[in-house]
Order: structure tokens, then sequence, then C-alpha cells
């Protein structure tokens, strides 16, 4: 098959790009002809006052984003166009090059944007779904993308034009998870015959996956240290167990990085190491030896890639019971849910954890191994996608 990959780059490289960088070298390794059209956020640097000024119209409709793709769909005719992400340049007008191509569009959904123009459902250190429920100028009231109201107005305007024309109904889509799904659907006229279900995939890291034969008594969190992804609920759980807890390391950084430093030097929590940042490979094999790994984010999340990493080093995963986190974990199975928002109850997972018998460890690893190697190695991804092309190009 041909297909044309779209995405916009924002101006900080994130997970969206490794994703199109994955997918795009996935379908050449199996011989299909990949094209990609991408703009790049960093335009907006260089860009006159006036185009600046401009900009909300552009993210309605950009011109050159359709005669570009246009020009691409005439050339190389492509059987599918796989769109990313469309946020600021690039536009709902790749949507339209397509259709009046007659080339089925497949939109990956990687945030909650459809629906909530601050695309994480999360505002105030709670989740919040006002736009779904109540309209999408509570986001403007609220100023929920990038604290600004202007910038809250322009996201929401766009979506409420291409609701009205009917644009998101055309599409085909590809949620990560059931989650994303069940969210999705909310979006009025999205017909669930084009909603598919697919999720990421890792490469197979070349460590050693037995899992609980080199575990040690250790647990992990990789992360930015910020209040969104629960890391002082994870501490507060921490403080819960006390002296006698089992060590945790936290990988990476964030706005709450000093907090939470001081936080467990208040505490005495001398079983508590923060490692900052290291090499993916470094942290693989430290991630491969752990017990489990701790999921304790506090919002929905697009996707939980640490946690088919953990499952593919055979590492099960203990995670809030709620959002794409909780979805992604077999409770008994791949780890262990608790209730999300509740420190003592994720200190009492952890204990848990800790009384189970070497077999029933070993049961769990093996387990966490078979959930990636039959849902989010890259064979079986690629299975997924080509079936999903093959029915979008049927249609």
């Amino acid at each position: 098959m041909k297909i044309l990959i779209v995405h916009n780059y924002y101006k900080l490289p994130g997970g969206e790009d490794t994703v199109v960088r994955n997918e795009k070298r996935m379908l050449e390794s199996h011989g299909h002809r990949v094209i990609l059209y991408t703009r790049d956020n960093k335009e907006l640097d260089n860009m006159s006052r006036i185009k600046k000024l401009l900009l909300p119209f552009c993210s309605v409709f950009n011109m050159r984003t359709f005669f570009d793709v246009r020009r691409i769909l005439v050339k190389e005719k492509p059987d599918v166009i796989h769109v990313h992400n469309t946020l600021a340049l690039i536009s709902p007008a790749v949507y339209y090059a397509g259709f009046l191509a007659g080339v089925p569009v497949v939109q990956t959904v990687h945030n909650f944007r459809l629906l909530c123009p601050g695309a994480s459902f999360f505002r105030n250190g709670h989740v919040c779904e006002e736009c779904v429920s109540k309209g999408l100028m509570c986001s403007v009231k609220h100023k929920c993308y990038r604290n600004s109201r202007l910038q809250s107005f322009a996201s929401a305007f766009t979506l409420m034009i291409h609701r009205a024309l009917g644009t998101y109904k055309k599409l085909n889509y590809i949620c990560l998870t059931p989650f994303n799904k069940e969210k999705l659907l909310k979006l009025k006229g999205v017909d669930e015959d084009k909603v598919f279900i697919k999720p990421h995939f890792t490469e197979s890291i070349s460590v050693d996956n037995t899992g609980y034969q080199n575990e040690k008594p250790y647990y992990v969190y990789v992360g930015r240290l910020e209040k969104i992804k629960g890391t002082d609920l994870l501490l507060k759980a921490w403080q819960n167990l006390g002296d006698e807890g089992p060590d945790l390391y936290l990988f990476g950084s964030g706005d709450m990085d000093e907090r939470c430093r001081k936080y467990a030097e208040k505490n005495n929590l001398k079983n508590v190491f923060f490692k900052g940042h290291t090499d993916h490979a470094g942290l693989m094999e430290i991630c491969s030896h752990a017990r489990a790994l701790i999921f304790p984010s506090v919002c929905y999340e697009g996707f939980g890639m640490t946690i088919i990493e953990a499952y593919s080093l055979g590492v099960p995963v203990i995670a809030g019971d709620f959002g794409n986190g909780g979805s992604l974990v077999k409770e008994g199975r791949t780890g262990f849910k608790y209730k999300y928002d509740s420190p003592k109850a994720l200190a009492d997972t952890v204990r848990k954890a800790e009384g189970l018998s070497g077999e029933s460890r070993k049961v769990l690893s093996t387990l966490a191994y078979k959930e990636y190697r039959d849902h989010y190695s890259e064979e079986a991804n690629y299975k997924m996608l080509l079936e999903i092309y093959k029915s979008v190009n049927k249609k």
C-alpha cells in the first residue's frame, strides 16, 4: 500500500513525534511506500505580525496545507491518508484535501482535543469534562488552553466550525484504548463503525526479559515530577508505608522536583531515591529488575507508554483504577489497580504486591510479557494497522 502520513510538530518534541517516526519505519520495513507531509510550529517564530494575527483563521482552514496535500495526492495517489496532529499549521484543511480526492482519511486520536480545547480533560488539579456536558465555551471561561482566553477561544472556535460543517463525521479514527474510544463517541455524529482501537507499540528492548528471575525488591516511577502525574500522591503513599517499605526510584524531573525532594527530606523518606534523567537503555536495564512500575497519574492520560515498556520487560504495573492507565492494566494478571486518588490505597496495593509468593510473582511477570507480545509488540501492531487501512480503503 501507499500511505500519506501527515503530522504537525509541536515546538517541543513529544511522544506523538516518536509514534510518527516508529510507524513510518514499521510500514517501510514491511514494504509499503510512505510519503510524509509535515509542518513545524517553530515556523511561528519567524512569522510576521500580520500572519500571527491571522493564525486563528488558518487554524480553522490553512490554504497552504490544502494545496500542498492536494498536489501530493495528485502526484502520489496514496491509498490512505493517516493524520496524527493538525495543530496549529496543518489544520483540518488536510481532511478536505482527502475528501475531495476520494482518499480515506484516518485520524489517530492522541489526546482529547476533539472534545476538550485544553486536550487533557484536566483543570485546576482535577478531572473536568465541562466542555462535553455544558459546551466548548467553558474552556474560554476557565482559560483551559495555555491559560489564555483568546487562545482557548481560537481552539474552541475551530472545533465549533468543523462540528457545524460535519467534518468529524467523515473521518475514520484510531483510538489508543477502549477508554479513548468511549470518550470520542461522546462527539455527536461520530460513527462507531469508523472508530478502531490500536495502541502504540514499543520495540523489543535488548535486555534480559526474564522479569521475575532477575527481580530486585524496588519499585520505579518514570515520568515528569508534576501534580498531574500523581508524584505527590506517590510520596504520600511511601510515607504511609513507613521505614519498612521497599525502595522507590523516581526517574524524571519537573516543576515539582524541588518540592518533592523537600517533602521526602522533611518526612525522612530514606527509601525514596530521586534519579533524575538517565539514558533510555540504562533506564530500561534498571526497570527490568524492578518488582513493579508504578503509574500514579491523576489525569486520564493519552496513553501509558511506560506501562507497555514495563510489560516488554516482564515487569508488572501498579496503576490507578481510571483513565488510560487503568485500562492498560489487567487486575491480578499484568499488575494491580488501586483507588486512583488515595495514597493509602496505593500503599495497601504495594503491601499486597510485597506479600506475593515467588510463584505468584513469576506468573505476573510471565503474563505481563505475554500482554506485550500479543498487543504491544511491533509485529502485532503492524497487523492491526494494516487491517485498519484495508478496512477504510474497502469502504
